[in-house]
């Protein structure tokens, strides 16, 4: 399968869709999400797990907020997944992510994720090569093993640009309620775009081929949470999830 060249692909919309109109069809995916969920719970069958990636301020948190509002707290759960604790790294990578993996008629969305254990190491060049192509294996075959068990897993790296990425940054210095978020680090890390989407591109020529990702433009706000929204919806809709009889 040929991946997609992440420096080739836009981070805007392409699609002809104005911001009125996905704000109209976001109502109608968030009740159709609703019900699927609802289903979902009731039938004890599935479980979802959503992935969100992204560069520094991609929007993965307002994606949590505006995507997910409208569905039930009981059968929703977000982990976001920072820099590894002393007890973690005492441990096999992926045991942190399989404690929060979802069960049965949940939902369960992951802020950043297990790829963060090959991203970084990529950056950093704390792996060889091989190293890291045999993290990834493990990765992959985690999938695989959630996927045969009724796993309904949906990956997004939200793409943007370096140009928007230093226009959040300075909102982030002067903007009252969004200065809790700004660090220093990011300055480099924006300052290391390029380096960043190659090591995404290394995850994703890496990736298991069942769960492909979805590349979603994240310059503009409002589409990347309706594009999100519309896969999700999309893909739930492929499976029999239905109230049980």
């Amino acid at each position: 399968m040929k991946h997609p060249i992440l420096l080739h692909i836009h981070t805007y919309p392409t699609e002809k869709i104005c911001k009125l109109k996905a704000k109209q069809k976001m109502i109608a995916l968030t009740e159709t999400l609703i019900q699927i969920q609802d289903k979902l719970f009731a039938q004890q069958k599935y479980k979802v797990l959503i992935i969100l990636q992204g560069m520094d301020t991609a929007g993965k948190d307002s994606a949590v907020k505006h995507v997910f509002y409208g569905v039930n707290p009981a059968g929703c759960n977000v982990k976001s997944f920072k820099a590894p604790t002393h007890e973690e790294l005492a441990h096999h990578f992926l045991w942190r992510i399989s404690n929060h993996c979802p069960s049965k008629g949940m939902i369960q969305i992951f802020n950043r994720s297990q790829y963060e254990d090959v991203l970084i190491p990529v950056m950093n060049e704390t792996l060889t090569k091989n190293q890291l192509e045999e993290r990834c294996n493990e990765i992959n075959n985690f999938e695989a093993g959630l996927i045969n068990n009724d796993t309904i897993l949906i990956k997004f790296f939200l793409h943007i640009s370096q140009n928007e990425q230093l226009k959040r940054l300075a909102e982030r210095k002067t903007n009252i309620t969004k200065k809790w978020k700004y660090q220093e680090a990011d300055v480099k890390d924006i300052a290391n775009h390029e380096a960043f989407l190659e090591s995404y591109q290394f995850v994703i020529n890496n990736s298991f081929k069942k769960s492909n990702w979805h590349v979603v433009p994240a310059d503009k706000k409002w589409y990347k949470n309706y594009f999100i929204l519309d896969k999700i919806v999309k893909t739930l809709q492929e499976y029999k999830i239905e109230y049980p009889s």
